[in-house]
């Protein structure tokens, strides 16, 4: 996200953050601190950073403040892909480029009254993954299989030919790439000396001490309730 208000180069904080000035931002889902034991946390990384003494959390017009910038900062570095993949395509050499625009995590925007990552609640462990590979049969399609971070490696070693080395523990995503509908894999993730899983249906949060999180993602509740 960087800072509120981020230097970004070829004038783009007024260029894009403009984008967003008449804007109606979507209410923030569940915003409340919960009220049970979580990873939850005071949004330090945030706070350390310049709020003018304002808190989003009790400021809804700081909070819409800061989430316009972010959606600000994610049109900039979208428009900036967007310059990478025309110089890309006029030097001829898209068609043997294997692109992969990867995220190593999510961000918090008020939901669960968190403002960033460091949890291990969805907003934060969720990040976006976008693979390009030529010869694909379906490009441009979405999936909503589960996958891990770690799979990228063995992924690209396919794609390009080279063996797999042993110790690698993740799984190649070819077969997602060749059809969409085909199925992904629990994804596991830590905090500290927190663990979690998550399933297609469920997220399981293991402290180092032995508590327990446990969230029914086919409920409307989702991770608002540890059942």
């Amino acid at each position: 996200m960087g800072i509120l208000r981020p230097h970004l180069p070829f004038g783009a904080p007024a260029k894009y953050r403009r984008l967003y000035d008449n804007v109606e931002l979507p209410p923030i889902d569940h915003p409340q601190r919960p009220t049970g034991r979580t990873t939850w946390h005071r949004s330090g990384e945030f706070r350390k950073y310049n709020c003018w003494d304002r808190d989003p959390n009790t400021d809804p017009d700081f909070a819409d403040e800061v989430r316009r910038h972010y959606a600000a900062c994610v049109s900039y570095a979208d428009a900036s892909v967007g310059r990478l993949m025309s110089q890309l395509r006029a030097s001829q050499a898209a068609d043997s480029t294997i692109v992969v625009l990867w995220g190593d995590h999510g961000w918090h925007l008020g939901e669960h009254g968190v403002w960033g990552k460091h949890t291990l609640f969805e907003e934060s462990l969720r990040s976006p993954l976008i693979i390009a590979a030529p010869g694909m049969s379906q490009p441009g399609q979405s999936t909503p299989s589960m996958v891990e971070s770690i799979d990228l490696f063995p992924t690209l070693c396919e794609l390009t030919g080279v063996d797999v080395p042993a110790f690698v523990h993740g799984v190649s995503l070819k077969p997602l790439l060749d059809d969409p509908d085909e199925s992904g894999h629990p994804a596991v993730s830590w905090q500290r000396s927190n663990r979690t899983i998550r399933t297609g249906r469920y997220r399981l949060v293991t402290h180092g001490d032995g508590h327990m999180e446990l969230y029914d993602h086919s409920s409307p509740a989702a991770e608002t309730n540890n059942i």
